[in-house]
């Protein structure tokens, strides 16, 4: 009846993962991608290309110093040329990669911009020509956008968002960054490692807050050092372009205060990529911001269409996406499937990185769970004092009463690879018990684990013998 079994809208992490799938269970499939690169907005303007970029500022200038705390850096700035031309080969071999997948499991890439006829046909609009395309099953894997500025166009130059950052042909010299989310934190980390002047301007009281507090007060400490000055509890009045002996940015806040910058970075929330899909004619809308609605199948409005990745919202990770993806193509083809799981890692490639699993002490206080906290810095581990990084902090936090690990939370040198042995140990239901009796490669950084389990425990202890000294007492009077 159909053209195909199954078409993916989007070759990003979802929409590649759910069509490999989809292959592998021996259905005909084929995957539309509008993007200049196959591998979507993960790998032409989000994940890959801003991950690279972070590398090189590292390695070209920064000497790792930043993230290490040394504050080492090389006495001559690079180019934006050199620090885009790893960006574009680093991005042109993951195309390769997600291309050559889809090869090697038959699957058909149509280049063009899909919008929907009905449930089942799509209308494929080509450079060359327009094909319409028949479905049984469709999965909307089409990623996001950024939200576009107020009152003011992005031009490239000097106003800019997150996907034409990269494009930029010159280093500017001051950056104001208007939005404290994960991009905008993340970008504004990586100027300040060039010796940039960098404000980050956000309504809300502080950045990142659904990160541990603790985390990200070290966070905004280091960035601090690195001489980022934080306009946070103010928001945005206007923005404008001025000439001033060349173009500047003129932002004016609303408490009246006043930032000139070469450059703008707009990075206040992303927006569902699907104003051009003509979803009302498959049976169904998406809401105001773009995202689509679905159920714990990832399915649509209508049953035979799937949608997954950020189009749906939270939790937008690449990671997630791919998963989601996979999961909806084991169910739209009746092939069971595990639910994801619910301890899935946050990474956040700021300088220094950031990375957490489970609970926040906030989330925590609020539920009224009884909870302990267990502390290791990376100056007193031997692999922090080999890396030349003494400003890392590593928490973990247990459950008081039966020790059950609750939340595992990490700032420094290589937090997001060391965050998945706290993953695994939630995910099997592990606690306190573990790390003290478990024995971690020596020197590596994994060694924090048994620091932070060792502190945790001595504080669950003294509390304990507190409290039977108080039972003691009472008993005998």
């Amino acid at each position: 009846m159909y053209d195909f079994d199954l078409i993916c809208i989007g070759s990003g992490p979802a929409g590649q993962r759910a069509a490999v799938q989809a292959s592998k269970l021996g259905k005909k499939v084929a995957v539309i991608e509008k993007q200049t690169c196959i591998g979507g907005v993960c790998i032409e303007t989000g994940t890959i290309p801003s991950k690279t970029f972070r590398e090189a500022v590292r390695r070209l200038y920064s000497d790792a110093g930043t993230e290490h705390g040394s504050g080492s850096r090389r006495t001559a700035r690079p180019t934006m040329e050199q620090l885009i031309a790893q960006v574009d080969h680093v991005v042109s071999k993951e195309s390769d990669v997600v291309q050559d997948a889809l090869s090697r499991n038959d699957i058909e890439v149509i280049r063009g911009s899909a919008s929907f006829e009905d449930a089942h046909t799509i209308l494929v609009d080509g450079i060359a020509s327009k094909r319409r395309l028949t479905a049984d099953k469709i999965m909307i894997a089409v990623g996001t956008k950024p939200a576009d500025p107020r009152g003011i166009k992005a031009d490239g130059k000097v106003v800019v968002t997150s996907d034409s950052l990269l494009q930029l042909t010159k280093l500017p010299r001051k950056v104001a960054v208007v939005g404290a989310g994960v991009i905008g934190i993340e970008y504004a980390s990586m100027f300040a490692a060039l010796g940039v002047q960098v404000t980050v301007i956000d309504k809300r009281p502080r950045p990142l807050e659904f990160l541990d507090h603790e985390i990200v007060d070290e966070l905004v400490h280091q960035m601090r050092k690195q001489d980022v000055t934080f306009r946070c509890g103010d928001g945005v009045a206007s923005m404008e372009v001025v000439e001033n002996g060349g173009l500047e940015g003129l932002i004016e806040l609303e408490s009246g205060k006043h930032v000139v910058a070469d450059l703008i970075l707009f990075s206040v929330g992303r927006q569902g990529a699907t104003e051009a899909l003509n979803l009302p004619a498959a049976g169904f809308e998406a809401d105001e911001r773009g995202r689509i609605s679905v159920n714990d199948h990832y399915q649509t409005g209508a049953p035979n269409i799937y949608a997954a990745g950020d189009v749906i919202g939270y939790p937008a990770l690449a990671a997630t996406s791919s998963e989601q993806g996979r999961i909806a193509a084991c169910h739209m083809f009746d092939y069971e499937a595990t639910p994801m799981g619910e301890h899935f890692p946050i990474g956040i490639y700021a300088i220094p990185e950031i990375s957490m699993v489970g609970k926040t002490e906030e989330e925590l206080t609020a539920d009224r769970v009884p909870y302990e906290t267990g502390i290791a810095r990376y100056g007193e581990i031997a692999r922090g004092q080999i890396l030349g990084d003494n400003s890392g902090m590593f928490k973990m936090i247990f459950h008081r009463e039966n020790g059950k690990l609750l939340g595992v939370h990490c700032i420094g040198s290589g937090a997001t690879e060391l965050i998945h042995i706290g993953q695994a140990v939630i995910g099997l239901g592990g606690g306190l018990d573990y790390f003290l009796n478990t024995v971690f490669n020596y020197p590596t950084l994994a060694e924090c684990y048994k620091v932070a389990a060792y502190n945790a425990s001595n504080k669950i202890a003294y509390v304990k013998k507190i409290k039977a000294r108080k039972a003691e007492t009472a008993s005998t009077t």
